[in-house]
């Protein structure tokens, strides 16, 4: 039998958030895990905002909103608003019923200097690595460490001399997106800045790749499952992977016992394995031995088992960087300066972590 179209069912009705979304959805037990570290946080949020005055957006509920982004991969916060007017599950993720209103985009952006100056995004990130550690899913012997370059939101045009005063010339034929020509210009971070984004340098991925405006990431995983325990946003340069990885083991890393670092051959400097055997961490790095080059690291370390088993995990990390490029949308910045994207590194790594560590210790009942 044929069902009617009916236009419109009823005039009125009662309906939860709750009541949509289904019992077993694995976003359940990431909103469990994210609230009990918000909740961990709430003598910083009693800091940051006054006493008195028009009440603000919750700041948990801002900071779910970004995680939000990263698991569902919207690709801007004005989308996000957006959504939310009509997305049951991000209404009830974001503890809101059926008669509140969306929020306008601009509350990340008025907000957003109040979450740097008190580090609240960082804050939020080691909280939930603590919750990880809580329940034994870390490994406190065994670590990987690497970095990636992220796109910056800047376009190679906007990548000129700093000292512009003396340049001359006709104005452009489109002041909106000027034709340039590069061609016999020799560029780099020293003479030249994106008018962007001056935080971001010029950098490529390896020999024969293209030059991007870029910022550098940095990760240092466990290696049990596979979970970030820091993680880092620095300037694209050729010395940040080795001192953002020393910077790394300093603040994550308990030194009273003896632990291994896995890494790649960017990491086979003698600076970077001295500073590790200085922190009592063993270098399993990979040897970059070439035909005028002499590897940091000799046969005491690589003929031993457990460097073998540090190789071959150490690839582990690439699996975070391809989930925060592609689920979490992270392959080009979607802010601009150092501080920002900053923030948005660390809730992206939160973001993985709390789905990781969701299927590790199942959905809550």
């Amino acid at each position: 039998m044929r069902g009617e179209n009916t236009k419109q069912a009823s005039m009125l009705m009662l309906m939860s958030p709750e009541s949509r979304v289904p019992t077993s959805h694995p976003v359940r037990g990431i909103k469990r895990l994210a609230d009990a570290a918000l909740a961990s946080l709430s003598p910083v949020f009693e800091r940051m905002y006054s006493k008195v005055g028009r009440p603000s957006i919750p700041p948990e509920r801002l900071l779910k909103s970004m995680l939000l982004m990263a698991l569902y991969t919207v690709r801007s916060e004005r989308q996000f608003c957006e959504q939310l007017d009509y997305n049951l599950l991000f209404r009830w993720f974001l503890d809101m019923n059926m008669a509140d209103g969306s929020f306008d985009p601009t509350v990340f952006t008025k907000n957003r200097d109040r979450l740097i100056e008190h580090d609240v995004a960082g804050q939020f990130f080691r909280a939930v690595v603590t919750q990880a550690k809580d329940a034994g899913l870390m490994s406190s012997e065994h670590f990987s460490v690497d970095g990636t370059l992220i796109e910056a939101w800047a376009s190679m045009k906007s990548f000129k001399k700093k000292d512009r005063s003396k340049d001359g010339g006709p104005p452009p034929d489109d002041p909106g997106n000027p034709s340039v020509d590069f061609h016999g210009e020799k560029r780099s971070n020293e003479t030249h800045e994106s008018t962007t984004d001056p935080d971001a340098k010029l950098a490529r991925k390896g020999a024969g790749k293209e030059a991007k405006l870029c910022y550098s990431a940095h990760g240092l995983i466990e290696n049990r499952n596979g979970l970030l325990v820091g993680l880092q946003l620095d300037a694209a340069n050729g010395t940040a992977e080795c001192q953002n990885a020393l910077d790394m083991l300093d603040e994550c890393l308990d030194h009273d016992r003896r632990v291994t670092l896995g890494a790649d051959k960017g990491y086979d400097t003698r600076g970077f394995v001295a500073g590790c055997r200085a922190r009592g961490v063993t270098p399993h790095v990979a040897q970059n031995a070439g035909a005028h080059r002499r590897s940091a690291i000799d046969s005491r370390t690589t003929a031993h088992p457990g460097y073998a088993i540090s190789q071959r995990f150490r690839k582990r990390i690439e699996e975070v960087w391809g989930w925060m490029k592609t689920v979490g949308n992270f392959r080009k910045t979607r802010l601009r300066g150092f501080d920002a994207n900053h923030v948005a590194t660390y809730m992206v790594g939160a973001a993985y972590n709390l789905v990781r560590i969701a299927r590790l210790v199942g959905a809550p009942p």
